[in-house]
């Protein structure tokens, strides 16, 4: 594995964990490496000092000494200019098959570009200029990008066009994180792996669908990139659309990885686009002012650092989005998500329709409560299911039960970045949590007439909600316009 940009945050923080993670369960070859490839000049020694003391500190309880010690031993490191065409990937090439030949690997790599977007292109060119990039005699290259992949659908397509003219798709690996946690990928499972629920999974059954991505912290230190990227962008052409395409999805024939991208491709292209008046009516945009989260005050989006005084950039997104198909038709699909709002939470609400026919007229229980079925994303992942059922006594009454899955209570406390699932899938060469290119367009083509209103009619009232707060009064009101409310934290 050679990562480009190994002295980053994201290294330290999640992909050595990751990596640790995945060799303390036994998933890593024993002829495994790792190679990080950064701006800053150090040698290999000083690099993996490093990099045991980030293990040190971002794995829970400390690792395990002995583990430790052949992962140090699987660490090497090369810096330079990632501009210069020649000595730093000739410098690679070299390593590379120094540690190919040290430690007797096989002829397989996959390259993590932990890059800002802009390099992507250019550094797998030259990685295939320079000849450790090309797949020959039945050994692999891969390539995994972070987001955000383009900033909208004309940058996505170049950027796609770009890499193809260099690799093929199939070596393309289009990551996002979020694919990673267990309960988003038990949405398949849970709907395609048990008889009681698919059969319920559509029009006839379903009232609305919710899902909320929503988070308690403010920008913190990304201010920067933030201000010129805002919630929509940032959250919802990969993070929400995903959520929605395996929500939404047809079963697949097959569990192939281009099955089941084929089937959220299909979802994609059946979102009604937006017109210029349908932006007005069904998206809303919000910033944080400021506010108290966990009983202490923090200050508004615009007070924060690297944030212009009078930005516009939204740190909240709704949308009301439509599915032009036969299970989806006339059910909405509401999705949110916002910074410095009332807790982290994220979570699909599947929200069912009221009984045809309430059979307990004449007695205390005139409206039934409707069924909802609620998937927890995060922080405590699992599945809860309410309904009503009788309370005991002499007269007829209903109330309210829970019947609850909690990952932890049944399986254990599993510890996990989120990047072990999707590492291991590129190396064994499944791309299904990946996106496609033509999913990445499709994602970017729902949002880009959104961003253009937007951009065209700068928010005149931010900030327009109050950190420690559910967001702005708008996106109650998208709902209430059609007889329906947000469930916040919905336990």
């Amino acid at each position: 594995m050679v990562i480009f940009g190994a002295t980053g945050d994201l290294t330290k923080r999640k992909l050595f964990p990751a990596l640790y993670n995945l060799a303390k369960d036994d998933f890593l070859p024993h002829t495994f490496a790792i190679i990080g490839v950064g701006r800053q000049e150090m040698t290999t020694d000083e690099f993996r000092t490093q990099m045991v003391a980030n293990l040190k500190e971002f794995i829970p309880g400390g690792p395990e000494d002995k583990l430790l010690k052949w992962f140090e031993e699987r660490i090497f490191y090369t810096g330079g200019d990632f501009d210069d065409d020649k000595k730093l990937f000739s410098d690679l090439k070299d390593l590379i098959g120094e540690v190919t030949t040290k430690l007797q690997i096989p002829d397989n790599y996959f390259y993590y570009l932990a890059t800002p977007p802009n390099l992507f292109a250019d550094v797998t060119h030259k990685i295939v200029k320079n000849g450790i990039g090309k797949e020959e005699n039945g050994n692999w290259r891969r390539f995994i990008y972070e987001k955000p992949f383009g900033h909208n659908l004309e940058s996505a397509k170049q950027l796609n066009a770009d890499l193809l003219k260099t690799v093929k798709e199939k070596q393309i690996y289009r990551i996002d994180h979020y694919l990673g946690k267990e309960t988003v990928q038990n949405i398949l499972v849970f709907r395609f792996g048990n008889s009681i629920f698919e059969p319920i999974w559509n029009r006839n059954f379903v009232d609305h669908v919710q899902i909320t991505v929503a988070e308690s912290l403010g920008v913190e230190q990304r201010g920067g990139y933030y201000d010129s990227a805002g919630a929509l962008r940032d959250m919802i052409p990969n993070h929400i659309l995903q959520l929605v395409t395996l929500t939404a999805m047809e079963p697949p024939v097959s569990f192939e990885p281009d099955a089941v991208r084929d089937e959220q491709t299909k979802i994609l292209h059946a979102i009604q686009p937006f017109s210029p008046e349908d932006v007005l009516h069904c998206a809303v945009r919000g910033q944080y002012g400021e506010g108290e989260i966990d009983g202490k005050k923090v200050p508004a989006y615009r007070d924060e650092a690297m944030v212009a005084a009078h930005s516009n950039t939204e740190t909240f997104a709704a949308l009301k989005l439509t599915l032009d198909n036969w299970r989806w038709a006339d059910v909405p699909f509401y999705i949110r998500t916002g910074k410095r709002m009332a807790a982290r939470h994220s979570s699909i609400v599947i929200q069912f329709k009221q009984a045809p026919f309430t059979l307990f007229r004449n007695t205390s229980v005139e409206r039934l409560r409707t069924n909802r079925l609620v998937i927890h994303v995060q922080p405590d992942e699992g599945i809860t299911l309410h309904f009503g059922a009788k309370i005991p006594g002499p007269i007829v009454n209903v109330g309210p039960v829970d019947m609850d899955f909690n990952y932890v209570d049944h399986f254990g406390e599993q510890v996990s970045t989120g990047y072990e699932r999707l590492l291991f899938d590129c190396m064994i060469g499944d791309a299904t949590l990946f996106q496609r290119a033509d999913m990445v367009e499709a994602g970017w083509s729902i949002v880009n007439p959104v961003l253009d209103v937007w951009s065209a009619l700068p928010a005149r009232e931010f900030p327009n909600y109050a950190s420690g707060s559910w967001g702005p009064k708008a996106s109650d009101q998208l709902l209430e316009a059609d007889g329906r409310s947000w469930k916040n934290l919905v336990d």
